[in-house]
């Protein structure tokens, strides 16, 4: 079967372009994405139906079968999923949530704290983003559903904290990744054989939009700085409607199952607690494997490197989930309404399974008609060297925004990112890296094909395409900010007065912002 790639053509974008208009048009995430991936087949097999319908099946095949085997990647994912489906429902069963949540708000006084304590878990795990989103939003939503938080705002909380944490957190999977990413483009140049670690540190505060979007995130979350779409939701959320129910439940959303007077904050800690700990362990102990294997002393950003992100996600969840089931056993919950939890917890997971399945078909379309590749290419030309970390900005974005892959994106555009800096001024190597994985997460942050933003309206238990348009104007704003800040970067060589100028922009905005929800 011949497959064409457009590498070299603005029909590259075509099938993401029609996919993330349709799905905003539409709210309609599964039949958008449908569109998108038969465009994008039928483009690459030269508009023949019979070949392009093999094609799919291909496609869809290798969701679960790639090269002689099970698709491990997809399916510990899946599993992962599943599993923490039915740790949230046994834990709501057991009573825990709402002991938490009673034990909470004897604390927590207030809907701003209940924002802040959902930000500082989100920051403080920080190993993996589809964990943070999915754990964090199991042990926040029960506190922020007391205070009439909406679910979009939730979906924000989580999204805002988990990309932009983890690229700047060295110990994670996305700071291995990068790690080893860049470590091998400067090793190439012949700029850095040791030390990887160090240059990713010193990499963090040329992250801008990272940076600016967590303290954004603060800023809503303390003074109330609701704009735009999130703005109605905040306003139907003291209604007591947390999401939008004329488009029904959403995925992750409360399962309506009873909860036995009995339960304690502890059979919530203690699940999710023996879920963080034994996955971080496995995380180790995988790339601990893999550094053994290759002869190599054990270390442990290089354990991380190494890490298979998935499958640890997987076997934490599995340990986490007999932990969860010991527990309610234990305390003696009716076994009819154990098995009805369990079932009820899977299921509920199946609506983000099925959109997160087609995410990834159509991130395969969108990688054999080579789309980053296109967005690349815009690079190339006669562009002022002082304007190349914003370029790299806008350009790593648009590439992350039409593919939904921050990881993708890396691999794409650093080596080009990094050729281009040796080309011109190699001084400006690390900031015009570290403008691509602001870029990247930026991109990340707006596009709707993107399996972290789906994962983050999961945990929220919000409907996907509410959270992409809430948290859209918030993402824009620290983009502006940043691309402003590159510029300045470019034309100065001085990442202080790039810094400095996004923190006096970043103040400026708030007060905007502030005196803007203070007129409506």
């Amino acid at each position: 079967m011949t497959v064409l790639t457009y590498a070299d053509s603005a029909l590259s974008l075509l099938p993401p372009v029609v996919a993330i208009l349709l799905a905003v048009i539409t709210r309609r995430v599964l039949v958008s994405l449908g569109v998108g991936i038969i465009l994008g087949s039928l483009l690459l097999t030269d508009f023949t139906p019979l070949t392009s319908a093999s094609y799919l099946a291909s496609k869809v095949t290798a969701l679960v079968w790639v090269d002689g085997a099970f698709n491990s990647w997809n399916l510990y994912i899946l599993g992962f999923l599943v599993l923490l489906g039915m740790i949230t429902a046994l834990i709501t069963v057991s009573g825990a949530a709402r002991a938490f949540a009673d034990w909470a708000r004897a604390r927590i006084r207030s809907k701003r704290d209940a924002k802040l304590l959902t930000i500082l878990l989100g920051c403080v795990v920080f190993i993996d983003d589809y964990f943070n989103s999915l754990v964090v939003g199991s042990v926040c939503r029960p506190l922020t559903d007391r205070y009439y938080v909406s679910r979009a705002k939730l979906a924000y909380l989580l999204d805002s904290t988990a990309a932009p944490v983890c690229v700047i957190s060295p110990v994670s999977s996305w700071g291995a990744y990068i790690i080893a990413l860049i470590g091998g483009i400067l090793t190439t140049h012949g700029i850095a054989d040791s030390g990887h670690l160090s240059i990713f540190i010193q990499m963090i505060p040329m992250n801008f939009y990272a940076i600016f979007a967590l303290l954004l995130l603060i800023c809503v979350a303390m003074f109330g700085l609701d704009i735009g779409p999130m703005r109605r939701h905040e306003q139907l959320a003291q209604k007591g409607e947390l999401w939008d129910e004329s488009k029904g439940t959403p995925p992750g959303a409360n399962m309506d199952l009873p909860e036995a007077d009995t339960g304690k904050v502890l059979g919530l800690f203690l699940p999710i607690g023996s879920l963080v700990a034994a996955t971080l362990y496995f995380m180790v102990s995988s790339g601990a494997d893999v550094l053994t294997e290759k002869g190599i002393a054990f270390d442990i950003i290089k354990a991380f490197e190494n890490t298979s992100v998935s499958s640890s996600l997987f076997f934490g969840a599995c340990f986490g989930f007999v932990v969860t089931l010991i527990g309610v056993m234990m305390q003696k919950v009716d076994t009819k309404l154990v098995l009805k939890g369990m079932t009820q917890g899977a299921l509920s997971m199946l609506p983000a399974i099925y959109i997160l399945l087609f995410a990834w078909t159509i991130a395969g379309v969108i990688g054999q008609l080579e789309t980053g590749k296109y967005m690349a290419s815009l690079a190339n030309g006669n562009i002022p060297f002082a304007m190349l970390p914003a370029v790299m900005f806008v350009l790593a974005g648009l590439t992350a925004f039409a593919t939904g892959t921050s990881w993708g994106t890396f691999g794409i555009m650093l080596p080009i990112a990094a050729d281009m800096a040796m080309g011109s001024h190699v001084s400006m190597m690390l900031p015009m890296l570290a403008s691509v994985l602001a870029g990247a997460v930026f991109g990340d942050h707006c596009s709707p094909i993107s399996d972290t933003t789906i994962l983050s309206s999961t945990g929220a238990g919000c409907h996907h395409i509410d959270h992409v348009v809430t948290q859209l104007p918030y993402a824009l704003i620290v983009a502006v900010i940043s691309m402003i800040g590159y510029t300045v970067l470019g034309f100065t060589e001085s990442v202080a007065a790039g810094f400095a100028t996004c923190s006096v922009l970043f103040v400026l905005s708030v007060i905007a912002l502030k005196i803007k929800v203070g007129r409506s």
